[in-house]
């Protein structure tokens, strides 16, 4: 149980780092200031455990009980801020391109750890329905996400873009099947690799759902 927990805690510590690293950059690609892309780094981080939280009846929701993690995507996104900015003079092409790179495997590291720690949570607090356990996977991956597109006049991601909610629910799927098989520890660790995946897979690839077009 406490290997458990230590990779539980791994990964949300990556998690938050990585949505906070892509929500920030999304800011600064927005052109907001310091304020706009703390704030939409921190959402990024932490919106998606606060509605996984909601779902699962934990309140106040983790967010507001330790604050580790609102210190560490604010540091985080101050620390992209403060990098871009002092770049804002010889921002071109290629540096656009790679923090669009940048942005996308920061938000799909994201995607996979919070896919995981939102099944763990679950577990953790005895809930064991599959449904459920799929559902809090993906809104936990996806929720910081939307949240971020919402404040910034964007379309949300899992609305437009490459398969991306998606991921998160084919990695929660082969959590539940896995699990009967092998170790939760090795089950979580997959579910995060087939969620990494099939996400970068599908930014390479260009693939989509399909969706009605002018």
């Amino acid at each position: 149980m406490n290997n458990y927990i230590d990779l539980n805690s791994i990964f949300d510590i990556v998690g938050t780092i990585a949505f906070a690293f892509s929500g920030a950059i999304f800011g600064a690609r927005k052109n907001m200031d310091v304020l706009g892309v703390l704030v939409l780094g921190i959402v990024t981080a932490l919106g998606g455990g606060f509605i996984r939280d909601l779902v699962l009846g934990i309140t106040p929701p983790n967010m507001f009980r330790n604050s580790n993690n609102a210190v560490i995507a604010t540091l985080t996104s101050l620390l992209v801020f403060l990098v871009i900015y002092l770049k804002k003079d010889n921002i071109d092409i290629k540096l656009l391109t790679l923090l669009t790179k940048l942005m996308t495997l920061s938000d799909t590291i994201g995607l996979a750890s919070f896919t995981i720690t939102g099944i763990a949570t679950a577990l953790d607090a005895g809930y064991e329905g599959k449904f459920l356990l799929i559902f809090v996977g993906t809104i936990t991956g996806v929720g910081g996400g939307a949240i971020r597109d919402v404040l910034s006049g964007s379309v949300p991601f899992i609305f437009r873009e490459q398969i991306y909610a998606g991921a998160c629910i084919v990695g929660a799927f082969a959590f539940l099947i896995l699990r009967y098989f092998i170790s939760r520890d090795l089950a979580l660790i997959i579910c995060f690799i087939t969620v990494l995946i099939v996400r970068l897979v599908a930014v390479k690839e260009n693939l989509n759902l399909p969706k009605i077009s002018n």
